[in-house]
């Protein structure tokens, strides 16, 4: 078996046909040790994953779909995508785009607040640096690089590190979901209830987490990780591995860069534990912890925001919420997420096949279809934080769209399911019918798919 591994300085050849899945490798993955004390990681861990089962899928392109007008990228745009994979990073961004495509890309920043963003269309007109030219205009706009007095070129090539280091052959996983993230954060911190409270800080750690927060993932889940003696398994003894190292592959840029260097020594180190703590939030194993503790904060109407803890506890729930917000985007884009979640599980579970692994929840093509997946994500995971978070902002404009949005997406799907899976519930409406997805959905708080 012979495939490449890739890591941001160059390119690795492995050729030895007594390995396999079972024995997990990452490359690149050289630990940093700063002055603050918390140990970095740096990027290019791949795991060790035949690649060209990963690559070769009936439903390239636009995942999931069977459109006749294929996307046309631009020779520059496959020109930059092809350099990466060969493990060549470009000096500089390559940013060769007519006036017509900058013209619109900046009207689009222009609306960047509206909830109907279309990410999809950005990343297409900044020629696949969505992530960077996102958090530009958003460190701009919010006063964060004139406030921190940063420098607005090393800001610059830490986003492009950051945007670099998510996997472009991730159907879910990659840098447009972040900069969908990282859009959805900026609606929320917009929030009346949570704006007036916010300093430059907060918004800073809310917006760096949005966007750093699944960097390098592998495209595979922690179970996996674990079934599979993954380094980082062991390294971070099983618990929130995944989370562990999107926030130490943070931490290793931040100090590569140097952009937060002119910092005093403990405000560096405070933003790196806030970090981490924001990015860890995201673990779907912990999505009861916070959603009981958020209950219990309504219910007592005991938020203090003026107070920098339960601040900072609205900002891991802003997060979990942006990261998970899909559902609550109009049905299109919607859509166009769940098949490119639902392609990256299918992915993980035809490896699994491959090497005669258990298949994971919700990675069975075959068992787990995209309608029963999604609606047992809306009912079990996604309704219940959305239904709180409406209650802690008052059910403001954009919470009352959003969940207009979730009930239409769910109805949506249930009109989808498998015929045998309607005829089982009823037309699809009740919340414990047949359909493994809603059975397998309340697994994934302790199996760790999140779609």
């Amino acid at each position: 078996m012979a495939f490449f591994l890739f890591q941001r300085c160059g390119e690795i050849l492995f050729e030895n046909p007594d390995q396999n899945v079972k024995c997990v490798c990452m490359l690149g993955d050289v630990r940093l040790r700063g002055q603050t004390g918390v140990p970095a990681e740096r990027r290019g861990s791949y795991p060790f994953i035949d690649f060209r089962l990963l690559n070769n899928t009936t439903h390239s392109g636009e995942i999931g779909t069977k459109k006749k007008v294929k996307r046309l990228l631009s020779f520059q745009r496959y020109f930059h995508a092809s350099r990466l994979l060969r493990g060549i990073i470009p000096q500089a961004p390559l940013h060769l785009l007519d006036e017509d495509y900058l013209g619109q890309a900046r009207h689009m920043l222009s609306k960047v607040g509206m909830w109907d963003f279309d990410i999809f269309l950005f990343d297409r007109l900044t020629n696949g640096n969505s992530l960077v030219t996102l958090l530009c205009h958003l460190f701009n706009t919010h006063g964060l690089i004139h406030h921190f007095k940063l420098d607005m070129v090393t800001l610059h090539r830490f986003l492009v590190m950051v945007q670099e280091d998510y996997h472009s052959q991730n159907p879910y996983h990659n840098a447009v979901h972040a900069a969908d993230v990282t859009q959805a954060m900026n609606c929320y911190l917009k929030e009346p209830k949570l704006a007036s409270f916010l300093t430059p800080l907060d918004i800073m750690l809310g917006l760096l987490a949005a966007a750093a927060h699944d960097v390098d993932h592998p495209g595979v889940n922690q179970p996996f990780l674990i079934k599979t003696n993954h380094h980082l398994a062991n390294l971070y003894q099983n618990m929130s591995v995944l989370e562990n190292h999107h926030w130490r592959s943070t931490i290793g840029m931040l100090r590569e860069s140097r952009l937060l260097a002119h910092l005093p020594k403990e405000m560096t180190q405070d933003i790196e534990q806030q970090l981490g703590s924001l990015i860890l939030a995201t673990d779907i194993n912990r999505q009861n912890e916070f959603l009981t503790r958020l209950k219990a904060h309504l219910h007592n109407e005991d938020l203090r925001l003026e107070d920098v803890h339960d601040r900072h506890f609205m900002l891991q729930i802003a997060l979990k919420c942006a990261d998970i917000c899909n559902p609550c985007r109009i049905w299109e884009m919607s859509k166009q997420w769940s098949e490119r979640v639902c392609e990256e599980f299918y992915r993980q579970g035809d490896l699994e096949q491959k090497f005669e692994l258990e298949i994971s929840p919700l990675c069975n093509q075959q068992k787990d279809s995209i309608p029963s997946i999604q609606i047992g994500f809306m009912t079990y995971i996604v309704e219940p934080l959305f239904r709180e978070w409406a209650r802690f902002t008052g059910n403001s404009t954009l919470s009352e769209n959003m969940l207009s949005h979730l009930s239409h997406n769910k109805a949506q799907w249930k009109s989808l399911l498998p015929t045998q899976h309607r005829s089982s519930s009823g037309g699809g409406g009740s919340p414990d019918h047949a359909g493994q997805g809603t059975e397998n959905e309340e697994q994934t708080v302790t199996k760790g798919n999140t779609p």
